[in-house]
Order: structure tokens, then sequence, then C-alpha cells
């Protein structure tokens, strides 16, 4: 909530869909990969993108590998403008708000002052809610100066062309509401929404001070899925746009990966305007989050019944092997400690990371559970405290970023000298955790230390695979 080359076609005809160019992604909480099958090709244009990553998807190891990812966006803009009918909505799913003044109002935009004005026009015209508009505005500003920090030469063309990509999708969800299924598949034709959100998220990466950690792993965990293993990443978590940090800092060697990741999301994403296209574009298991289980007792029963569906559908769908799923096991994004002001990853809960192991353990093929670390707070921080509210204030900036896996822990191998089952699960949650923090202490040091490759240790060994 996540692209190469540049024209300005692109900001001229201010068209930025991206449309299929290759055949249809294989999701890995669907189907296995036996049953993918292809589809009629249709052009992809894609939108402007920073120059200063060569992190973009290109042919890598995994290029012989069975299962099958999308071909990478052209490296150029096309001169091709197909329509896009999901741009025009058939109606209004809100009674109380009169027509738009116009369904294209930010495709027609040119310039900045297009985009505001855009906006404005629509709220007189009651299309567009007041807090909706003053978050469009905000972004807008935040992302700008956000990308021209990266010092990128075509910072301007890129935050136009990507900020009416948004503004689009988001106008576009106001109007004619989105709705997510407890198993959502990425949303990747007429509109690719995938590489939408890559391309919003790669000019705030630096991918100079960005770093991988253990990249033999990654490869390791491909491979397992090629035979059919199932992979869980239990993680930290720290901004809404964790998804693209992941796949971004893998796509150059691991595009299938980038692509096919399921993430366990909580219910904000997918229901705050300026959320849910980054949302709409990953493969999600929609659950509600702990933290936000008590925000309305009228509503308690209601999310309780949805977690236990949403765990079913990950029940049945792990049967089917060759599926890897992050999860963030502490029930939200990390915060800042109160004395010390320092990013730390926020405790693991038990019973989140028993429940997922458990059912990875019945689903039948073999399965692996791997501690992940993420660091990338900088770019996109959430507020310093939990809200209840929808629609939190966004800061946006162009920073490093990193991610780092350690070697799948055993359940069983972990708990073996444990003396009853409540134990064993506090012992194997605390190994997951104690791990994360190990690496993301690593990835620490390397970014905000500016220690880069030195701060390599024998448990994590960074690396930049896009070079």
């Amino acid at each position: 909530m996540s692209m190469t080359g540049s024209s300005a076609y692109c900001v001229a005809h201010a068209f930025p869909p991206f449309f299929r160019l290759s055949n249809k992604t294989m999701f890995l909480l669907s189907t296995p990969p036996t049953t993918f099958l292809p589809t009629p090709t249709t052009p992809r244009v894609p939108l402007l993108s920073s120059t200063a990553s060569s992190s973009s998807t290109s042919s890598s190891s995994s290029s012989s590998i069975s299962l099958r990812s999308s071909t990478a966006p052209s490296p150029s803009c096309s001169s091709v403008t197909p329509k896009d009918n999901s741009l025009v909505s058939a109606k209004h799913s809100h009674p109380n708000m009169s027509a738009s003044v116009s369904s294209r109002t930010f495709l027609n935009a040119r310039s900045e002052q297009d985009v505001f004005a855009g906006i404005k026009k629509e709220v007189e015209a009651g299309s567009l809610p007041a807090n909706v508009a003053a978050g469009m505005q905000e972004v807008y500003n935040n992302y700008k100066n956000a990308v021209i920090q990266s010092g990128d030469p075509k910072a301007n063309e890129i935050v136009l062309s990507n900020m009416i990509a948004l503004l689009d999708r988001v106008f576009l969800d106001v109007t004619d509401p989105f709705v997510f299924q407890p198993h959502h598949k990425a949303k990747r034709e007429p509109f690719d929404y995938y590489v939408f959100g890559q391309n919003y998220i790669r000019p705030l990466v630096d991918f100079k001070n960005s770093y991988v950690g253990n990249m033999p792993l990654f490869i390791e965990m491909e491979e397992k899925l090629k035979q059919g293993h199932n992979i869980i990443l239990m993680s930290n978590h720290q901004t809404e746009a964790d998804p693209a940090v992941i796949a971004l800092l893998l796509e150059a060697r691991l595009p299938y990966i980038a692509e096919n990741l399921t993430y366990v999301a909580g219910d904000r994403v997918i229901t705050d305007p300026l959320s849910k296209p980054f949302s709409i574009g990953r493969n999600l298991i929609c659950v509600y989050s702990k933290k936000h289980m008590l925000d309305d007792p009228a509503l308690v029963e209601m999310k309780r019944t949805a977690n236990i569906r949403a765990l079913k559908e990950m029940a049945m769908l792990l049967r089917n092997g060759s599926q890897i799923v992050w999860i963030a096991p502490s029930g939200g994004r990390d915060r800042p400690e109160a004395q010390t002001r320092e990013w730390v990853p926020a405790p693991f809960d038990i019973s989140s990371v028993d429940n997922m192991r458990r059912l990875v353990e019945h689903s039948g093929p073999p399965g692996h559970v791997y501690p992940l670390a993420i660091l990338c707070h900088d770019i996109m921080p959430p507020p310093l405290k939990v809200e209840k509210e929808i629609g939190e204030k966004r800061i946006i900036s162009f920073h490093g970023a990193g991610i780092s896996v350690a070697p799948a822990i055993s359940f069983s191998q972990a708990t073996a000298t444990c003396e009853n089952p409540e134990k064993a699960k506090d012992v194997f949650t605390k190994a997951l955790y104690d791990s994360v923090t190990e690496q993301y202490n690593v990835l620490k040091s390397a970014i905000h230390g500016k220690k880069g490759f030195e701060a390599s240790t024998p448990v994590v060994s960074l690396s930049q695979p896009w070079k």
C-alpha cells in the first residue's frame, strides 16, 4: 500500500494504468502450479519510475524454475493508449453523492495545478468526501517532497505520473468501492495494481543504502516452492509499504516470490481509501487485527467470526502446496520505544504463531517457518500511537530499507526439551522473535549506522541482489 523507463508521452497523455503484457499470474494461495493456464496478451502502459534503482525486474537465477512469473513491465512508455473500462464507474455506491463532474478528472490532468483543481471540483460536486480530498492533497505534497529528495532528475514527472495513477484509483474506489474477500487474489488486469504499487514505492527506496540479508536462503525458499512445499515468513511489520519494499528488494533475482507472496492483512489496509489501491495489488488473507478487535464492542463477534473464516480459508488453500505466506504475529506495525525512541520489532503474539504453525503442520505438504526481519519505517512511518480512526496522517521519505531471513526454525527441534505444550509454544515464539530482532539489528547497523556491508555478521550476510 508496492517501473523502469520514462517518457514525456506518459505525462502528456496522463494515462498511467498498466495492462497485462504477459500470461496471467498463478497465485500461490490459489491453484497448484500445474493448473496454470495462459491467457491472451494485452499491451501494458507503464508509469514513470525512478532512475535511481537498478532493481527493475530482469532475468534471474529463477528463470528456469517451473513456477511461472509474469513478464516485467516494458522499459519505456508505449504510444498505445488502451481503454480501461474500470476507469468509468457505472454508478455511485453512495446515494447521497451527486454525479461526478468527470470520471476522468485525474487522468485528464496535465499538471500539478490540474490535479488540485480536480480535487476541488469533485468536492464541490459532492463526489469526493472532504476528508478523502484532504488526504489526497497531503499525500501528493509529502510524496513530491520525498521523491525530490531522491535527487532524481525526472522527479517532477515521476510524481505527477504516479500521483495521477493513485488519485484516479482512490477516486474510482470512492465512487464504486472494491470489496475484499477473505482470500483476495492480486488484481492484475485490465489494470495492473501490483505494478502500480511497485512503481509508486520504488522512487522512495534509496537502493544504494538498502540491503538483503542471506539471499541464498531466499533462493532456497523458491526451490522448496518448486518442490510443492509451503513457506511461512514470521515477520515484524513496519509500514503500509512493507509488501512493496519486500517485492522491490527481491524482484531482480526472485520475481516469482516478489509477485506471488501472500500477506495476512489487517482490516485497515482494506478499508482506508488511500491504502486500498495498493492492497488490491497484493495477494491477501484478510483478518481483523487484535489491536483493533475491541475498537467497537458491537463488532467484536463479527470480527472474530470473520477471522475464523479466514483461518479456514488459509487451511484449505495450504493443502495445495507451493504457498508462501507472510504474517506479522505482533498484530500490527512496530512503534518506537517510549523512553529510547528506538524502533524495535514488536513482540510476537504466542497464539498467532501457534495457530499458523499448526495450520502448516496439518496442511499435508511439507512446511517451513522462516523468521524474516524488515526495516523500512523511515519511508512511511506509522503514527507513534495506535489510532482507532481510519485516515492516518502519512509522512513519506526517501530512505534506505532492508530485509533479512534466517534459516527455518523447526518446532520439534526448538522445543525438544520443553516439559509441556504451553512452554513449547512460548519457546518457539521466542526463538522466532529473537532471530527477527538479531537480523533487524544488523539491518539497522547497515542502514542507520551507515556501516553498509561491514555490518554483516556470521549470522546475516548482506548483499544488494539488484546489482
